[in-house]
């Protein structure tokens, strides 16, 4: 068995989804079907059932699967050992906007007990580079929102959260249970500064111009609302100031947790990144 074979198994039984998985494995559906089927074929055995209401393992390839998730662990330190001894084991990592979320503990937490000899280095970024460095070499990886110009990286969604507008808590809009981009367009926005983005800009605009303050960081989002009774758009699920309150918008896109990377880098110590942070991510 091919490493490589593993690896798809193992996507698409962490999915149970075929499409999903050719999604996270940046490949077309046909050519993953294929080497499942081959694999069932080189193993003797069914590897998953399938039927309308969707995919599942069977008996062998949940055997399987714990026996694939050993092997490519494996093979991921034994990579890991011969980059130390070629002096190459450490690995940049870009956040955006700081790292409280609690999966990012659960992330540092497993990715530090699976390569305890791995230098990491992490490089806190603000709102202007959704790519926290990554286009630009600064970075190797880095875990931030979507969406933006992908052009050249590789992107692997981790969750997706529902946006809210937040405003002031004594703002008479703060008391709705929701709101919709409408009921804003009279509003000034935080704004973050010329040559940011495009994609991301119009994004956080809720796809349309707008005018307000230019900001970096999330805090400085934070005191524009405080201090001018601007609005802007925010991932829910975060804790605010008591000062300030956070309404969800029934008319705008989730916003995407991913991890990023450039396109074609096959340091092993960025795939195993991705692939720890989508279990932390899952819980």
């Amino acid at each position: 068995m091919e490493l490589r074979t593993l690896r798809y198994f193992v996507a698409v039984a962490e999915e149970l989804h075929f499409g999903r998985a050719a999604t996270r494995l940046h490949m077309s559906q046909p050519p993953l079907s294929r080497a499942i089927k081959q694999l069932e074929t080189d193993v003797g055995a069914l590897l998953f059932t399938r039927s309308p209401a969707g995919v599942t393992l069977t008996a062998v390839g949940a055997v399987l699967l714990d026996e694939a998730r050993a092997l490519l662990d494996q093979a991921d330190r034994v990579r890991v050992r011969v980059s130390a001894a070629a002096g190459a084991a450490a690995i940049t990592v870009g956040i955006l906007g700081g790292g409280t979320d609690p999966a990012v503990t659960r992330l540092a937490a497993a990715y530090r007990r699976r390569h305890p000899g791995v230098d990491i280095r992490v490089r806190d970024t603000d709102l202007t580079d959704p790519t926290c460095g990554v286009r630009a070499g600064l970075v190797d990886i880095a875990l931030t929102r979507a969406p933006f110009d992908e052009t050249a990286l590789a992107v692997r969604a981790l969750r997706t959260d529902p946006v809210g507008v937040v405003m002031r808590a004594d703002d008479p809009l703060a008391r709705r249970d929701r709101l919709r981009l409408a009921d804003l367009g009279d509003r000034r926005w935080f704004q973050f500064p010329p040559g940011t983005d495009p994609v991301w800009q119009s994004f956080w605009n809720g796809g349309m111009p707008r005018e307000g303050p230019e900001v970096r960081a999330v805090q400085e989002c934070l005191q524009a609302v405080l201090w001018n009774g601007t609005v802007g758009l925010a991932p829910l699920g975060h804790d605010l100031p008591a000062e300030l309150a956070v309404v969800p918008l029934t008319d705008m896109a989730p916003s995407r947790v991913v991890v990023v990377w450039n396109e074609g880098d096959t340091n092993p110590l960025i795939r195993s990144f991705t692939e720890i942070a989508t279990t932390a991510y899952r819980h």
